[in-house]
């Protein structure tokens, strides 16, 4: 199991690496396809695959996709066309459909297409190529501080019903060392972030903000498999899961860092 997951996990680095470089037309194609994977294991897990407003959520999905890429902007409009889709699905065929199963539905696409898409819009800012990094970094860079720390210091609980193994001392180490990277990120790239116009103890309170967020992206994830009494929500990546299970955190910092660098960039 661990020299799957592990040959698994450096596959998964080496393509984010390739889509980061690439950018354009590939990373928003990469991006917009694991997008739709996890609508669909959310959809699995809901039990609304194969249906008509799962049909109109995809179609809505797409759409918005496509709008960001082609439209340059635009996602808002195009994310309130996928909720007239769906409502409009509902509606004309009801009593078909739970209000429960639109929402779903509904929330599925948001949850997982709109925060997804944070990923290409990062790249795609100004020097979108040094921010974009920031974003697994904050994201597996906690998870895997927050893992140690918690194995040497962890002794009190965080979210025991959740995710039993975390604890509070594992959420600090998590976020102190998201911080850390962050700064070795900033510093090793100290000529460029100063053409950018973003010092070193910037990146450290991007990637240590975003870390801490990350955790609420974890837990998320997780408390839906609890809801839903689910273990993973698909293997489609071995050793590791779904989509979801992988790239649970990375929903949440991807907006976190977009948001962080427009305030932070002059």
């Amino acid at each position: 199991m661990f020299k799957t997951r592990l040959i698994s996990g450096v596959i998964l680095v080496a393509v984010v690496i390739v889509c980061t470089l690439l950018g354009g037309p590939v990373l928003h194609a990469v991006v917009g396809i694991i997008s739709i994977m996890g609508m669909k294991e959310l959809y699995d897990a809901g039990g609304v695959t194969g249906t008509g407003i799962a049909a109109a959520g995809f179609a809505g999905a797409v759409l918005y996709e496509f709008v960001l890429f082609w439209g340059k902007g635009g996602g808002l409009p195009a994310a309130a066309v996928c909720v007239l889709l769906v409502m409009a699905v509902y509606v004309f065929t009801f009593p078909r459909y739970k209000a429960e199963q639109v929402f779903w539905v509904i929330g599925g696409f948001a949850y997982v297409c709109i925060l997804m898409s944070y990923l290409f819009q990062v790249r795609d800012m100004d020097n979108g190529l040094y921010i974009l990094p920031m974003v697994f970094l904050s994201a597996w860079g906690n998870d895997t501080c927050a893992y140690c720390a918690g194995m040497l210091f962890g002794k009190h609980k965080m979210a025991p019903v959740l995710s039993p193994k975390k604890s509070i001392e594992g959420f600090i180490g998590g976020i102190v060392g998201a911080g850390i990277l962050g700064l070795l990120y900033g510093l090793l790239f100290s000529r460029d972030m100063k053409t950018l116009g973003m010092t070193a103890p910037e990146c450290m309170i991007i990637c240590a903000a975003a870390g801490a967020i990350s955790v609420i992206g974890d837990l998320c994830a997780s408390a839906v498999k609890r809801d839903k009494g689910i273990k993973d929500y698909s293997n489609v990546i071995p050793g590791h899961g779904g989509i979801l299970d992988r790239f649970d955190s990375i929903l949440f910092t991807a907006p976190v860092v977009y948001i962080l660098a427009k305030l932070l960039f002059r």
